[in-house]
C-alpha cells in the first residue's frame, strides 16, 4: 500500500461539545475523561466505557477537553540494535516482508527511511497469541526504522535524549553477547529507551524443529526435551550477561512485570518462529508504559535529520523522522547544519509511491501537503547542503518564534560539538548523533577530547591535534569515524607527526587508537627503562678470580635482581669499584644476568682483588639518586618486592640516612 490518510496516526475528533453549567461538571468525571484523552482513546471507547447521565457528562467533557488541545495518538518509533551479522536485517525484512505478503489493505507503507506496520497488520501478525488485541488498541501502529544498527540508532536524538520510544536488542541466540551487544546496551542506557532482546537464530540449535511464522510458544512446545533444555541453557546465559548490565530479565511469558524485567523473546527471523511473540510484547510494552509519550498535539513539527541526499531535480534534500506534530509543505523549518542554523522553507513533502503505482524509478514519490508524527518523510527545500545527519529540525509557528527556535537548535547542536583547552584528541564523524555516541564511548573510556565535529578531517584538525603533542605525543591523533581525509590533512598529519585513524565501526575505530595507544606507551616505557640503571646484588665467588687487576675477572653469584654490561657496581659502604666490562656463562657473553645466575665478570676501574674487594664479598649496583627515584615512581610494579627493597636501601645510603648496605 501507498501512503494513505487512514495509515496516518488517527486524531482524536468528535462534534463540538455542549456548553456545561459548572454543577454539572463532577472532579470524578473529569478525571476519568481526561484519562481516556490522554492516552488517546477514541471517544466511542469513552462512551462505551460510560454508561448512564454520569457516562455522558464525562464523554461530553472529553470531548471539550481534547478538541481544546488537538490531540492524537502517534506511532511508537521503534529502531532494530546489534551485533554484526546477528540477523538485524533479516528480522527487519521478515516483519516487513510479513506484513507485504498478506496483501491486505492497510497491512503496510513505506515512508522515507522508515516503514509503518499499522495496528491491523499487528493484530493479524499476533492473532495466534492473542484473541482480544482489538480491545486494546492504544496506538495506530509501529513506525519501523529500516536502517538498523548503532549509527541510526544514534542519530535518532534530541537533546541527549532518543526520539526512538522503543528498541529490539537483537542477540545470536547460539554465540550470547558480543562486543557490539554490550555498546549497544550502554546506548539503551545512555538514551533511557525501553528494549527487549530478540533471541535471534534458534532455527540453528542442532535438533530444533522449524515451524515456520509459528509463535515461539506453540513451537517451544512441539520441540525435544533435549532440545529444549538447550534453549534453556542458552537463554539462562544471555540472563546472566543481562544481570551484569544491571537488568533483571527473564524469558518473556515469565516476566510477571514488564517495568523492572527485561523480556527475552526466542525468535528466528529466517522462519518467522517468535515473531508474533516480539510484536505482541512491543506493542503491549508501548501501550502499557508509553502512553502519555505518544500523545502528541497537532501544532508545529519536530524532528530529527536521518539522512542528507542529492536528489535528481531535487538538489541537496533531506530524510526526516518527524516525532511531533504536523509538518505541512510551506512551512519554515530551522535545521541544524555544519556552520550554523539553516532556515528555509518546504518546498515539497515526498512520500514513496506504492510499489504497483510505479513507473519508473523516477516516479517512485508522492507529494503530499502534510505528515503528522510519527513519520519519515524526505522534504526538498533550498539551502540544504550544510544539513547534517542527527541534527534537529523543528518548524517555525510564526515570525516572532524564528529567533528563539534558531537559537535552541544551535544549543542543541553546540552541545555536541567539543572545544576544551585540553590535552586530548580530536574526533571527526559523519553525522551528530554518531559524534555525540563516539564522544560519550571515549569518555567512558577515560580518553579526553579536545575538539570534536562533523565533517571531513581538513587541515585545521591536524593542526588543532598538532597543539598537543608537545604535552603528550599520543594524544595527537585524530579519529575520524565513517569521513573522509583531505589530501591537506594527510600532508599536514604527516609533517606534523599526527596519527589518523579511519573506520566506519565506532568500537573498532576506538580500538584501533587504544591498541596505538598502549603498544606506543608499553615502548615509551620500554625505551625509558632501559636507559635506567636496575637494582642488583652479587656476590664474589671464593675461588673464582681469574684476573686480579686491569681488568678484574671474577665469577659471581647474582643474589638479587639484575647485573648488565656497562652497570657501575659499589661496595656495601657505598664505594664505586669499577664499571662491568663484559658477563660471560660458559665462555658464551651474555648482555644481563639475573638473580640465581653464576656468570663471570670483568670489572674495568682502578680495582684489585684481594686489595679493594675480596672473595666472598657482596657488590651492589651502584643505582644513581634519579634513577632509583625514578624507578620507585614509574616503575615499582614492575620490580619485584627485593628489587624495590634494594632500591629504598640504596635512596636510603646516598641520602645519608644509612652507612652501609645488608650483606
Amino acid at each position: 500500500m501507498g501512503y494513505e490518510e487512514r495509515d496516518q496516526p488517527r486524531q482524536i475528533r468528535s462534534p463540538v461539545a455542549p456548553s456545561l453549567p459548572h454543577h454539572q461538571h463532577p472532579a470524578r468525571a473529569s478525571r476519568t475523561l481526561k484519562f481516556f484523552a490522554r492516552n488517546g482513546w477514541d471517544l466511542r471507547v469513552a462512551g462505551a466505557y460510560a454508561r448512564g447521565f454520569k457516562g455522558r457528562l464525562r464523554a461530553a467533557y472529553a470531548r471539550w477537553w481534547v478538541l481544546s488541545e488537538e490531540r492524537y495518538v502517534r506511532s511508537p518509533i521503534l529502531v532494530v540494535l546489534g551485533h554484526v551479522d546477528v540477523g538485524k536485517t533479516t528480522l527487519l525484512d521478515k516483519i516487513r516482508g510479513t506484513a507485504v505478503a498478506r496483501r491486505e489493505p492497510g497491512t503496510m507503507t513505506q515512508h522515507i527511511g522508515a516503514s509503518f506496520l499499522p495496528w491491523r497488520a499487528l493484530e493479524e501478525m499476533c492473532a495466534p497469541l492473542s484473541k482480544s488485541i482489538r480491545a486494546a488498541v492504544k496506538i495506530p501502529g509501529f513506525l519501523v526504522i529500516d536502517t538498523p544498527g548503532h549509527e541510526a540508532f544514534s542519530n535518532l536524538r534530541s537533546r541527549g535524549g532518543s526520539i526512538a520510544d522503543l528498541a529490539i536488542l537483537v542477540v545470536d541466540v547460539n554465540r550470547g553477547f558480543e562486543r557490539q551487544t554490550y555498546e549497544a546496551i550502554e546506548l539503551l542506557k545512555a538514551r533511557r529507551t525501553l528494549f527487549v532482546v530478540a533471541a535471534n537464530k534458534i532455527d540453528k540449535i542442532p535438533g530444533w524443529e522449524p515451524k515456520p511464522g509459528m509463535p515461539f510458544v506453540h513451537s517451544f512446545a512441539e520441540q525435544s526435551p533435549e532440545v529444549q533444555a538447550k534453549l534453556e541453557e542458552l537463554l539462562a546465559s544471555i540472563v546472566v550477561e543481562l544481570n551484569k548490565e544491571g537488568f533483571a530479565a527473564d524469558r518473556y511469558d515469565r516476566v510477571r512485570d514488564f517495568a523492572k524485567t527485561v523480556a527475552v523473546v526466542p525468535i528466528s527471523a529466517v522462519t518467522g518462529e517468535g515473531i508474533p511473540d516480539l510484536l505482541l510484547v512491543l506493542a503491549g510494552l508501548a501501550q502499557r508504559y508509553l502512553a502519555d509519550r505518544l500523545v502528541t498535539k497537532a501544532g508545529p513539527a519536530k524532528g530529527v535529520v536521518l539522512e542528507v541526499r542529492e536528489m535528481p531535480g531535487l538538489g541537496t534534500s533531506v530524510v526526516a523522522i518527524i516525532y511531533d506534530g504536523v509538518l505541512k509543505r510551506g512551512d519554515t523549518i530551522v535545521v541544524g547544519g555544519l556552520e550554523k542554523p539553516i532556515v528555509t522553507k518546504v518546498k515539497a513533502l515526498l512520500m514513496p509511491k506504492p510499489l504497483d503505482e510505479m513507473r519508473s524509478p523516477e516516479d517512485r514519490f508522492l507529494a503530499v501537503d502534510e505528515v503528522r508524527a510519527a513519520a519519515g518523510v524526505l522534504i526538498a527545500a533550498q539551502d540544504l547542503e550544510g544539513a547534517v545527519a542527527g541534527a534537529p529540525l523543528v518548524a517555525v509557528p510564526d515570525p516572532g518564534s524564528l529567533e528563539r527556535v534558531v537559537k535552541e537548535v544551535q544549543e542543541e547542536v553546540n552541545a555536541v560539538r567539543v572545544a576544551r583547552d585540553v590535552v586530548g584528541v580530536v574526533v571527526k564523524a559523519d553525522t551528530l548523533g554518531t559524534l555525540e555516541a563516539l564522544v560519550n564511548y571515549l569518555r567512558r573510556l577515560n580518553v579526553p577530547v579536545r575538539y570534536a565535529d562533523v565533517g571531513p578531517v581538513v587541515r585545521r584538525d591536524i593542526v588543532e591535534a598538532s597543539i598537543v603533542r608537545s604535552a603528550d605525543r599520543l594524544r595527537a591523533a585524530v579519529l575520524a569515524f565513517n569521513v573522509k581525509v583531505t589530501e591537506d590533512a594527510e600532508v599536514e598529519a604527516k609533517s606534523r607527526g599526527v596519527v589518523i585513524f579511519q573506520n566506519n565501526i565506532i568500537y573498532q575505530l576506538v580500538d584501533d587508537y587504544l591498541k596505538w595507544y598502549e603498544s606506543e606507551r608499553e615502548a615509551e616505557r620500554r625505551a625509558e627503562l632501559s636507559k635506567l640503571v636496575l637494582p642488583g646484588k652479587i656476590k664474589l665467588l671464593p675461588g673464582y678470580v681469574f684476573r686480579r687487576s686491569d681488568p678484574a675477572i671474577v665469577g659471581v653469584q647474582v643474589l638479587a635482581g639484575r647485573i648488565r654490561r656497562g652497570y657501575p657496581l659499589m661496595t656495601r659502604d657505598g664505594r664505586r669499584v669499577g664499571e662491568i666490562m663484559q658477563i660471560q656463562e660458559h665462555k658464551k657473553p651474555l648482555d644481563e644476568a639475573v638473580k640465581g645466575q653464576e656468570v663471570a665478570i670483568s670489572i674495568r676501574g682502578k680495582v684489585i682483588v684481594g686489595r679493594q674487594i675480596k672473595e666472598g664479598d657482596v657488590l651492589y649496583v651502584d643505582v644513581p639518586l634519579e634513577h632509583a627515584n625514578r624507578l620507585l615512581e614509574k616503575f615499582a610494579s614492575e620490580l619485584s618486592e627485593e628489587e624495590v627493597a634494594i632500591l629504598k636501601m640504596v635512596r636510603a645510603l646516598r641520602l645519608g640516612l644509612a652507612t652501609s648496605l645488608p650483606e
